[in-house]
């Protein structure tokens, strides 16, 4: 799954790096959690180009009769095909950008280890998302984040991991002529770990201490990249 995540890109290097005609105002964010507003990518149906706006973490469908929690994941293999995602996924399809997600290690009964997994590059990236209008008891739009298989490098962690989408494939999972783009755009790209010294769990820090992944916790051995 993918339950916490961070985006400390500048709106410059956003703007870069998903083709955006303005840079947007960006703050750094060291701590992103469900329910709060995300940053995210879509094509504006007006000019048919790319822009920026601000969703709510946690897909709640348009037939929600209000109250429901939001989903803020989906699973890649089976989201084209489940009622609450099937619309989202051919029409409504949209980039989130990342520097980089939480997990958690479960180290015994009693501990638990977070881990910052980003790019080896440490730029920024493009989880693959759904989006969804305000439902029809009110509300604001919402979106959530395709999760796959883990690759080699979150597989010790968790066994699950969030779709991070290949730059070659933005055009593609945004083009909404293609209905199904879900072959071939889901290969995660090379990642890093680093055993993380902040306390992720706890949405209220967003200092920019938290943006240290790099110092080794006592008694693990850090990962090499």
């Amino acid at each position: 799954m993918c339950g916490r995540f961070n985006q400390t890109a500048s709106g410059e290097e956003v703007a870069e790096a998903f083709s955006l005609d303005e840079a947007p105002d960006l703050a750094p964010r060291y701590n992103i959690a469900p329910t709060q507003p995300v940053a995210v990518v879509g094509v504006q149906p007006q000019t048919a180009r790319r822009g920026l706006a601000t969703l709510t973490w946690g897909l709640v469908p348009r037939t929600s009769l209000g109250g429901e929690r939001g989903f803020i994941n989906a699973r890649a293999e089976t989201a084209w095909e489940k009622p609450s995602f099937r619309e989202a996924f051919a029409r409504r399809r949209c980039l989130i950008p990342a520097t980089g997600f939480y997990e958690w290690q479960r180290l015994d009964p009693k501990r638990r280890q977070p881990w910052l997994i980003r790019l080896a590059s440490a730029r920024v990236f493009a989880f693959a998302g759904l989006w969804e209008p305000p439902p029809a008891a009110g509300g604001a739009p919402t979106c959530t984040i395709l999760t796959t298989e883990p690759n080699e490098v979150a597989r010790p962690i968790h066994d699950r991991m969030p779709v991070i989408l290949d730059p070659a494939d933005y055009g593609r999972w945004l083009d909404p002529t293609q209905t199904h783009p879900r072959r071939g755009a889901l290969a995660p790209p090379p990642l890093s770990r680093r055993p993380h010294d902040g306390l992720p769990g706890d949405d209220r820090r967003q200092q920019p201490g938290l943006r240290r992944p790099d110092l080794p916790q006592p008694g693990l051995t850090p990962p090499v990249e």
